[in-house]
């Protein structure tokens, strides 16, 4: 794991939650690497606002289910008051899962799972993990003001769109890492009701994630959202997401139509599901027909699959560098120049919809 060289700045870490061995935890493992010191560590979420302003820190740990107020409240105020990434500690219980997804609406940037039983901590399990999301947290552009619980309305038409496509997607094929579930929501709510294409969408995500995310996106959305369940039929106006630790692939299954089927293989990929996978089956399975969309992260989950889809004739775009919480599965593919457009976040919604209802379309899959 490289992240960067010893004699660089220091980065600045508040680690802010309410159980003495979870703070001694990260404090240890976030110690353990040269280039980071934690500045402070705060048990009592009246105190966080006050050791921000006095330390100013870099990047800040948060556990929402901290004592005497609620950590969503606290994180509110940062982003109000002192505007710091914050990367979640979360339970991975529904209620843990479901105020995660709150919290990343709300600004976050990212979140680590609270792996903890009834005697003992695995640290090793996410000290990774936790190293690399303090490095890329602190090297984000600062946290955007949130959005909440609005159906966003569709966007104004960009004269700058290409001309009609050779050949519209029936699927369009997502990817994304961290910042993807901000990000995500800055999209799919913005598709009318009767989208014409199929998406299926891969965030990375803690098991346990993924269907309250759905759920979420869902109640936000005009189209249908649901977490992906094996056989399922890939349809207009329906997102399926791909659930955590299965890998989603598609295939024909009727002369005009494909379904979805989840699997453990292969096994031993960094990511699982992997956003290559699920597009690189989609470019074989959908030819010219599969429109793919790479977004934030971290690594270069993705690049693969979005060569596979430019290959095949299909549409690729990639999420531009500002709008990017962490410009890293993108830049992989700009770097391949294998992405047909670059467009900001605020645009992306607009260009799938163009690609779907473009009147070249003369192909459709059953319903």
């Amino acid at each position: 794991m490289a992240l960067g060289a010893a004699n660089e700045p220091a980065i600045r870490v508040l680690v802010a939650d309410g159980s003495p061995f979870m703070r001694v935890a990260l404090t240890r493992m976030i110690q353990s690497h040269p280039r980071l010191r934690v500045v402070a560590e705060v048990a009592n979420a009246r105190e966080v606002l006050a050791q921000i302003a006095r330390f100013d820190p870099d990047v800040i740990t948060l556990d929402i289910e901290m004592h005497n107020m609620d950590g969503l409240e606290i994180l509110r105020r940062i982003m109000e008051d002192h505007p710091k990434p914050v990367i979640v500690v979360s339970s991975v219980t529904r209620e843990g899962a479901e105020e995660t997804l709150e919290a990343l609406a709300l600004g976050a940037f990212d979140c680590i799972p609270k792996l903890v039983s009834s005697d003992s901590f695995n640290i090793l399990s996410i000290r990774d993990q936790l190293l690399e999301k303090i490095f890329a947290a602190s090297a984000a552009p600062p946290p955007l003001p949130p959005r909440l619980h609005e159906r966003m309305p569709e966007p104004p038409p960009d004269s700058r769109l290409p001309a009609a496509l050779d050949f519209p997607p029936a699927v369009i094929a997502i990817g994304a890492s961290t910042g993807g579930p901000k990000a995500i929501q800055e999209i799919i709510p913005r598709l009318p009701a009767d989208f014409p294409a199929g998406i299926v969408i891969v965030q990375h995500m803690p098991p346990g994630f993924t269907s309250p995310f759905a759920r979420r996106l869902g109640d936000l959305s005009r189209i249908a959202v649901r977490e992906a369940a094996h056989g399922d039929h890939i349809r207009p106006g329906l997102a399926l997401v791909a659930p955590a630790l299965s890998h989603i692939t598609l295939s024909s299954c009727s002369p005009s139509g494909f379904c979805v089927h989840l699997s453990k293989t292969p096994a031993g990929t960094l990511h699982t599901p992997s956003v290559d996978v699920m597009m690189l089956s989609a470019a074989e399975v959908c030819g010219s027909h599969v429109m793919g969309v790479i977004m934030t992260g971290m690594g270069s989950d993705g690049a693969r699959g979005m060569k596979a889809i430019h290959d095949s004739g299909g549409y690729t775009i990639g999420q531009d560098e500002s709008s990017c919480s962490v410009y890293g599965m993108p830049r992989a593919c700009a770097e391949l120049g294998i992405l047909d457009r670059v467009v900001p976040l605020s645009r992306l919604s607009e260009e799938i919809l163009w690609a779907a209802r473009s009147p070249a379309a003369s192909w459709k899959p059953s319903i």
